[in-house]
Order: C-alpha cells, then sequence, then structure tokens
C-alpha cells in the first residue's frame, strides 16, 4: 500500500482477526490497523500524518537515511561467476549487480 510516496506492508493478525500495516522506511515505527481496504487506507494517513507531526515537532527526518553502501554475502562460486560475468559483459561487478538489483524492484513492483 503506498500513499504520498511513504510504503506500508500489509499483513493479517489472526489473533486480532484484522489486517496490520506498517509503513516502512521511517526513522521510527508508526503502524495501523483495519479491517478492510477502506478502514486500512484511512489508518494509514491517519498514522503517517500523527508521524510526520511528531517528526516535525521534534525536528526529526522522518525518513530513514541510506548510504547507498552495503555488504553482501555469497557463495565464493557466485562471487566468481558474477566476476566473469560482469567482465564478460565489460562491466564491473557492481554496475552489474545493481543492475539486478534494479530489476528486481521493477518487477516486485
Amino acid at each position: 500500500m503506498t500513499y504520498d510516496g511513504y510504503h506500508a506492508k500489509i499483513e493479517y493478525d489472526a489473533e486480532l482477526d484484522t489486517f496490520r500495516g506498517e509503513i516502512l522506511g521511517l526513522n521510527g515505527g508508526a503502524d495501523f490497523y483495519g479491517r478492510n481496504p477502506k478502514e486500512l487506507r484511512a489508518e494509514f494517513k491517519r498514522s503517517l500524518h500523527a508521524f510526520l507531526e511528531v517528526c516535525k515537532e521534534k525536528g526529526i527526518e522522518p525518513r530513514r537515511h541510506y548510504s547507498g553502501k552495503f555488504n553482501l554475502r555469497i557463495p565464493p562460486e557466485l562471487h566468481e561467476q558474477l566476476a566473469i560475468t560482469a567482465q564478460a559483459k565489460g562491466t564491473s561487478v557492481n554496475k552489474l549487480a545493481q543492475e539486478a538489483l534494479q530489476k528486481e524492484i521493477r518487477d516486485a513492483g
């Protein structure tokens, strides 16, 4: 679920017999509940607006900052195959991995 550039993950909570949403990529936690899509959307908006208001009051950046760097541990054999594939394509391992990740995100969206 997406609202105003913010994304939420929705899961069913069997104990409460309702759906729970969690807003992703924040400098803190914000969740919401609803029994149907209409309620979920309304509660998403309320929860996000409340979170953003608290951030504004406290002078906190609402979105988590990402550096653009992360470590990825893979088997040595896969590392070798990746390096050979990148070399054969005339590109870097980093560029090849970046393209694969972008494709995965495009396909998931």
